[in-house]
C-alpha cells in the first residue's frame, strides 16, 4: 500500500525540482524529505531519485510514480472538498497569500472577520508577488492567492484555477506637492516624459506593466528608484525624488508632501482571488473569498 504522505513528498520534489524546495513547500526539514523518499523507494522496490551534480533528479520510475501521485493527490483534494461541503463547517487550515498592497489593504479586515466568524479555522498568510502566488496555488503550497492584473495588461492564468473578483483598484499619479503639475485636475502619462519614476522591482508584473504603458504613450521612462511597497514609493515621492503610480488600495494614510492627480485615461488594477478548481466546494475557501470580497467593498 502506497503511503499518501510519501507520495506527497514525491509530488513536491517533482514540482519544486529539489530537496530543499520540496522541504520548504512542505514546511519540513530536508532530512525529513530524504527519509520519506528512502522509505518510498523501499516500498516500491525501485530507485526513484538519482544524484545530479550536488542535487538530485527523478529517475524514469520516479517520474512515472510522480505523475500518478499528482493525480492521486488531486483526487484526495476533491474527496476532502466534498466531505467539507457535506459537513458544511468552516474548519481546518487555510493558507493564503497576497501581493504587498493587498496584504496591507485587505488582510487585516478579512482575516479578523474570518477569526471572529469561524474560530475553528486556522489561517496562515504571507506576502507574495502575483506570479509567486499563482505558482504557490498550482503547486498546492497555498489554498488561495490574491493577485492582480491591469486594465491593459491581463495576467494569464493556467488551467485548473478558479478566480473571483475582489475590487477594481483605481490608480493616480503621485507627485511632490511642489511639482509643476500638482494643481492639475487631471494629467496624462505623456506629461511625465522628463520626470524620474519610482517603480517596482525589475521583472515584477507591475513594473513590466508600467514600462509597457509608458512606452505605449511614447515615453521612455527614467527610472530613479525601486520599491515593492506603495508606501515606500510614496515616501520617496514625499522626499522629492520622483513620481509614481499610486493605486488606492494600501496607500492610506497618504504621507505629507504628496498629492495624487487622476489620469485623463483612467487606470485601474483588477484585484482578484484564485484557488484550485478541485477545492471549489470547500466551505473554508468560500468563507475566505466572501471575507476578502467584503474587505474589498470597504476600500474607497
Amino acid at each position: 500500500m502506497l503511503n499518501l504522505e510519501r507520495l506527497r513528498t514525491l509530488d513536491a520534489l517533482a514540482r519544486h525540482g529539489s530537496v530543499s524546495g520540496a522541504a520548504e513547500g512542505l514546511h519540513v526539514t530536508t532530512s525529513a524529505v530524504s527519509q520519506q523518499m528512502s522509505k518510498l523507494e523501499r516500498e516500491v522496490g525501485q530507485q526513484l531519485l538519482a544524484k545530479n551534480g550536488r542535487g538530485v533528479r527523478l529517475t524514469d520510475a520516479g517520474r512515472l510514480l510522480a505523475e500518478h501521485a499528482a493525480r492521486i493527490l488531486s483526487q484526495v483534494e476533491l474527496a476532502q472538498s466534498d466531505l467539507e461541503a457535506q459537513r458544511g463547517q468552516v474548519v481546518g487550515e487555510l493558507r493564503l497569500s497576497a501581493f504587498p498592497t493587498a496584504a496591507r489593504g485587505l488582510f487585516p479586515t478579512a482575516l479578523a472577520a474570518l477569526r471572529a466568524d469561524h474560530p475553528g479555522l486556522r489561517v496562515r498568510s504571507s506576502e507574495l508577488e502575483p506570479e509567486a502566488g499563482v505558482a504557490g496555488v498550482i503547486r498546492g503550497d497555498l489554498d488561495l492567492a490574491v493577485v492582480l492584473d491591469w486594465y491593459n495588461k491581463p495576467m494569464p492564468l493556467p488551467d485548473g484555477l478558479v478566480k473571483a473578483p475582489i475590487l477594481d483598484d483605481p490608480a493616480d499619479v503621485a507627485m511632490p506637492v511642489g511639482h509643476r503639475l500638482a494643481d492639475r485636475a487631471e494629467v496624462d502619462l505623456g506629461d511625465f516624459a522628463d520626470d524620474e519614476w519610482i517603480t517596482w522591482g525589475e521583472g515584477e508584473f507591475c513594473h513590466e506593466w508600467l514600462m509597457f504603458t509608458l512606452r505605449s504613450r511614447g515615453v521612455e521612462p527614467h527610472i530613479g528608484h525601486r520599491a515593492a511597497e506603495t508606501h515606500t514609493q510614496l515616501g520617496l515621492v514625499a522626499a522629492g525624488l520622483g513620481v509614481c503610480i499610486a493605486p488606492l488600495l494600501g496607500r492610506r494614510p497618504m504621507p505629507d508632501g504628496v498629492v495624487t492627480v487622476p489620469l485623463r485615461q483612467a487606470v485601474r488594477r483588477h484585484v482578484y482571488v484564485i484557488w484550485r478548481a478541485d477545492a471549489d466546494r470547500r466551505p473554508s475557501i468560500r468563507a475566505a473569498v466572501a471575507a476578502l470580497r467584503a474587505a474589498g467593498e470597504s476600500v474607497g
